[in-house]
């Protein structure tokens, strides 16, 4: 029985398939009758191959993915903070501390065999609609444009690690075990191809027993993201980290990849000003609401079938005694970027600021962290002082302390309605993307562009969503600074710092030879002092051969064409 035959049978007669087959009637006959032109003859087939690509995104929910905690690449910069120090729980902390850990034997991220097994598959799907399918012309197009969405993000990630990889786009590649790598830029441009394929032949929206396909807007989001890396690299890289031929981007071409970016993102706003997207009034309930306008693409969960363990990972210990993981916690260094609501900086020069620093701080703050006297579920207070049931630990004096080492717990995309989570999960959707995240697309792209004004506008958005006042920037160079600032706290624990770092070749001075803070909070009279201390026990380690995680060497050995991108 081919592969294609074999999924296709697994996934009609798995149980619980909860996306995009309600209400379907599948004709299944006997097993000794399968051919691949029977299987795509029945259209009700069609869609149970499909979702089972689909589930390829739910490798990457809450940021699990490459090293299978949630939020462990926001863990591998200045906004989080693992508690653990030993392997397993800890590894991230072992890796930010390491760079020597990643290698070709052991790349540690590491997504290269799941991706290409991943992308036969999809290119198996597309081969077959054509070849087999009965549909009519607009379907086998818009079944192609789901799949090319998924492989667009599937590339995306294997391009994001390494740079240049090989290129798969029909079967007849599969012919030959001998397939070189693509130069990066080709790779950018494979991928922006097929998200803007996905976009010209996707609908604006899906009927609701169809929740979780990709739309014209997730492509268009997608799209200008990519283009946004692309261009980002072109200016950004210069071929001052790594000399392998294939890797970079021509510096030329980045003024061309901001305006595509801008350009994609534009199309997304058009159809927010239409109505279909609009940023949720509330921050903070951008992640509870599960019909939030601001998503343009997310996984949701339905209990009892389907759920994940993203509180019984964040929760503080006294949610659930005992049995509350605490993977990790807000860095000082994150806290300290919250503006005071008025739009002014932080400062703990400041003494006002500093006898009392979690009051009038911005919406986002309260949305994101959990500190110190902060009213948490049933109107409980959390106490973060040394020595209390939820009280700071230093890191490394105990291998699983299950507190917080920062004098912070995570709030964001906890739900504080879910008590029972420990035995019933949690259903709260992850959010790939979200119309933010456009707005900050076009606001950088457009300042790139020296679109003062067209950034801000995008910029300002954001901001008065979380009630600021607009921007005071009004040059690239501090719009770029707003930019980035906006990044970091809009998006935190949503994956993006760790990527946006690499992209803009800063993460080998942010992420190196430093450790991150935390507050050691302790009671004195009637209020509190506030102490800096170190989060992380040893420095972190970021070196430029990090820009290009390496193949792993398995690979190289499976296809004598391909060969390891140069410094590994």
């Amino acid at each position: 029985m081919s592969k294609i035959i074999s999924i296709i049978k697994n996934t009609m007669l798995a149980a619980g398939v909860v996306m995009m087959t309600q209400g379907c009637e599948v004709d299944v006959m006997p097993t000794s009758r399968y051919s691949e032109e029977s299987i795509w003859s029945n259209p009700a087939n069609i869609p149970l191959y499909l979702a089972e690509n689909y589930g390829e995104f739910n490798r990457f929910k809450f940021g699990q993915f490459p090293i299978g905690y949630d939020n462990a690449t926001d863990a591998l910069t200045d906004i989080m903070k693992y508690t653990s120090a030993v392997s397993g729980n800890g590894t991230v902390n072992i890796l930010a501390s390491d760079a020597s850990r990643v290698n070709a034997a052991g790349p540690q991220l590491n997504y290269w065999g799941n991706g290409y097994e991943r992308i036969r598959r999809l290119n198996e799907f597309i081969d077959a609609i054509y070849k087999y399918s009965k549909v009519d012309d607009a379907a086998k197009k818009q079944y192609e444009a789901e799949a090319r969405f998924i492989r667009g993000y599937v590339y995306f990630w294997l391009v994001k690690l390494h740079g240049s990889v090989i290129l798969f786009d029909n079967m007849g590649q599969y012919t030959s075990k001998e397939n070189k790598r693509s130069s990066e830029e080709d790779c950018w441009k494979f991928i922006a191809a097929d998200f803007q394929y996905a976009a010209e032949n996707l609908p604006v929206q899906w009927g609701t027993a169809q929740t979780g396909r990709a739309t014209k807007g997730a492509a268009y989001g997608m799209l200008a993201r990519t283009w946004l890396y692309a261009a980002s690299i072109a200016e950004y890289d210069k071929k001052q980290f790594n000399g392998d031929e294939l890797t970079g981007v021509n510096a030329a071409n980045a003024q061309t990849y901001y305006q595509n970016a801008a350009n994609a993102a534009q199309s997304v706003i058009d159809l927010a000003n239409a109505g279909y997207y609009a940023l949720e009034n509330n921050f903070a309930n951008v992640f509870t609401n599960k019909a939030t306008k601001e998503s343009l693409f997310s996984l949701n969960f339905v209990a009892p079938q389907v759920t994940h363990t993203y509180d019984l990972g964040f929760v503080p210990p006294l949610d659930a005694s005992s049995q509350a993981l605490v993977y990790g916690v807000p860095t000082a260094n994150l806290v300290d970027e919250f503006e005071m609501n008025d739009g002014t900086k932080f400062l703990w020069s400041n003494t006002t600021h500093a006898a009392n620093p979690y009051a009038g701080r911005e919406a986002r703050f309260y949305a994101t962290i959990l500190f110190n006297t902060a009213k948490w579920k049933n109107d409980r207070i959390i106490n973060t002082t040394p020595g209390s049931a939820e009280g700071y630990v230093e890191y490394g004096t105990t291998p699983e302390p299950r507190k917080t080492v920062t004098g912070y717990y995570v709030r964001k995309m906890l739900d504080s309605a879910n008590a029972n989570f420990v035995i019933n999960g949690s259903t709260q959707q992850w959010i790939e993307m979200r119309y933010a995240e456009v707005l900050l697309i076009h606001a950088e792209a457009l300042t790139k562009l020296n679109n003062i004004s067209g950034a801000q506008q995008s910029l300002n958005q954001v901001r008065n969503r979380a009630k600021l006042p607009n921007t005071h920037a009004s040059t690239v160079e501090q719009l770029m600074e707003a930019v980035e600032h906006e990044r970091k706290v809009e998006l935190a624990f949503e994956g993006h710092r760790y990527w946006d770092l690499r992209r803009w070749r800063k993460a080998h001075t942010v992420l190196n030879n430093v450790r991150f803070k935390g507050h050691k909070i302790t009671p004195a009279g009637g209020g509190y002092t506030y102490e800096v201390v170190n989060a992380d026990n040893t420095n972190r380690q970021f070196t430029g051969a990090l820009y290009y995680i390496p193949i792993p060497t398995a690979e190289l050995l499976n296809n004598t064409a391909l060969t390891q991108i140069k410094g590994w």
